[in-house]
């Protein structure tokens, strides 16, 4: 589909947008229906939660199974149209009472750390998928001449350090102290015998926590004065990547607590993250410490 999406002219805006007020790119409205159709039909869902829809989809009977999935279609779609690399997101959580066919939101609203499984798919050079069971995360990479993954990273570990850090810098006007502090000291070395870090900053969630995941650093997108829940959505964004860095050896938290033991609110609830390298996230706590909510 997205390599030939210019070609058959789905690029562009669809002239919708989702339940954030997001504008919607025609291909997050393709991306949304295949999703939806592939896992209905597999007869393994009772619930999906979409990105692209405000409510949740029940599936009914023949096709009715005992799993959750909430999924992102296409991360990173305001970006597509200028080639850079895009992806889907997605977390599974098995239903409270499986077989019972009494599935409701109860089955949804709960912390990542009941997720069964999570992963990532990464459209780019390469065609990436990332993803754990709760055992360590694996990562395959599409092989278009048998048209199947194959593995190519069977333990993935994000190192303990890393000298990149990940940022929107066009928000940092409104950010609290505590990262302003963090990402001062990255740019002077402090915690790297002075040696600067760099920025890195794609702008799709799943560029750039790929290479958080492969290089270590860290990536932050944290609650400020504009967006004071966050930007991000807790149940098909933040779970997900927070389970496979922890996965991977790091540690993904919002702030104030461990990511996935966050409650969502709602199906499209938001939070703040910062996840990657162990080290790198612990100094943010402990800034956040030092200097409470500033």
């Amino acid at each position: 589909m997205l390599p030939q999406a210019g070609l058959a002219g789905m690029m562009g805006m669809a002239g919708s947008s989702n339940v954030q007020g997001e504008d919607q790119k025609k291909l997050d409205l393709v991306a949304n229906e295949v999703f939806k159709n592939s896992l209905r039909r597999s007869g393994q869902c009772c619930i999906l939660i979409t990105e692209e829809e405000e409510e949740p989809i029940f599936i009914e009977e023949p096709h009715r199974g005992d799993y959750v999935v909430v999924f992102d279609p296409l991360d990173g779609s305001s970006n597509i149209d200028c080639g850079v690399s895009v992806g889907t997101i997605f977390g599974i959580y098995k239903a409270k009472n499986p077989g019972s066919g009494n599935y409701s939101l109860e089955d949804v609203m709960r912390p990542g750390t009941e997720m069964v499984a999570a992963g990532y798919c990464m459209y780019g050079s390469m065609s990436y998928m990332m993803i754990t069971t709760g055992k360590g995360v694996a990562g395959f990479t599409l092989d278009p001449t048998l048209g199947e993954f194959v593995i190519t990273h069977p333990k993935v570990q994000v190192p303990s350090r890393g000298p990149i850090y990940s940022i929107n810098e066009g928000n940092a006007v409104n950010w609290d102290a505590a990262t302003k502090k963090y990402v001062e000291a990255c740019k002077a070395g402090t915690y790297n015998n002075g040696k600067p870090y760099s920025l890195r900053y794609v702008g799709s969630m799943v560029a750039d926590v790929h290479r958080t995941l492969l290089y270590g650093g860290i990536f932050m997108y944290p609650a400020d004065k504009k967006n004071p829940k966050g930007k991000l959505r807790v149940l098909y964004e933040c779970f997900p990547m927070a389970m496979l860095v922890e996965q991977a050896g790091g540690k993904a938290i919002t702030g104030t607590q461990r990511s996935l033991e966050t409650m969502p609110d709602s199906i499209h609830d938001r939070a703040p993250i910062y996840l990657g390298s162990k080290e790198e996230v612990e100094l943010i706590e402990m800034f956040k410490r030092e200097m409470g909510a500033q």
